[in-house]
This record gives C-alpha cells, sequence and structure tokens, in this order.
C-alpha cells in the first residue's frame, strides 16, 4: 500500500509541474477602445510614437508600469499604451491573408463574406476550433479560430 501512496504522489506532482505552465501562460488580452490609440516605444507620452492602433485591435497584456501597459500584437511586435486608452472588449484580428467568413462553425456551412490580413472583427463567441464574430456588415458569422488571433 505504501507503494501505492508513493506512486499516486509522485503522480501528483508530475500532474502539478505540467499543469503550472498553463497557469502562468495565460495571458491577459485587451483591446483598444479609443477610436485611435499610439503604441510607443515607452511609458509615457514623451517616446516615440511607433504606429497608431484603431479601435478593437487586441493586444496581449506583458506587464504594467503605472497606468501604460506594455504590449504585444498578433505580429509579435511590442510597445507601450496607456492603460486608458484599452478596455475588456473581445476582438479578433485576421492572421490569414483571405479569411472565409460562414453561416455556421464548419466548412460545411456556406460562405457569406470575407475579411483580409489585419481586420479586426468583435467576437461573439468560440464553439470548439470556431469563433463567432460580428462581420464587416455587422452580421454574425463565424471563421476558424487558427486564422485569428485574439480572445
Amino acid at each position: 500500500m505504501k507503494h501505492l501512496t508513493g506512486w499516486v504522489g509522485h503522480a501528483a506532482l508530475v500532474v502539478a509541474l505540467l499543469a503550472a505552465p498553463l497557469v502562468t501562460a495565460a495571458q491577459e488580452l485587451v483591446s483598444v477602445r479609443a477610436a485611435v490609440a499610439n503604441l510607443r516605444a515607452g511609458p509615457g507620452t514623451d517616446t516615440e510614437v511607433r504606429w497608431q492602433l484603431r479601435r478593437g485591435f487586441p493586444l496581449q497584456v506583458l506587464q504594467r508600469q503605472g497606468s501604460w501597459l506594455q504590449v504585444r500584437d498578433f505580429e509579435g511586435d511590442e510597445g507601450w499604451v496607456a492603460a486608458a486608452l484599452t478596455g475588456p472588449a473581445r476582438h479578433h484580428v485576421v492572421r490569414a491573408r483571405v479569411l472565409n467568413l460562414r453561416s455556421g462553425p464548419g466548412t460545411q456551412h456556406p460562405v457569406v463574406g470575407t475579411a483580409r490580413y489585419g481586420d479586426v472583427l468583435p467576437t461573439l463567441r468560440r464553439a470548439g476550433d470556431w469563433v463567432q464574430l460580428r462581420g464587416p456588415n455587422g452580421q454574425p458569422v463565424w471563421a476558424a479560430a487558427e486564422y485569428l488571433w485574439g480572445w
């Protein structure tokens, strides 16, 4: 019985160690809530503006410093944005050159539109490997999650 307890204890330790990276790998995402937000080289308005982000653009938070967030975008580019210009609204950005938008979650559903690389679409929900989005015309559409980045 002692051997079984030891084995169970080791198994529990292995499971805990394997699960630890999953917990620490959880990422915080925000999206731009202002019409336009400057992505800067550092945490302050006195630093260089690298580029501008439009409303809804999703960003992964790397760290916080005062009222600033260090963030990464879907292409892996990093910079700083004022936290006040971001919020929790869920959005996805298209990573495919052209993405088919479908009427339902699966390739058996007809294509009802397309989106292009870099397009930002509001997220409605996720179902397995498919994400329901608000399409360019405001209608609910579905897209394969592998071609999107965000929530």
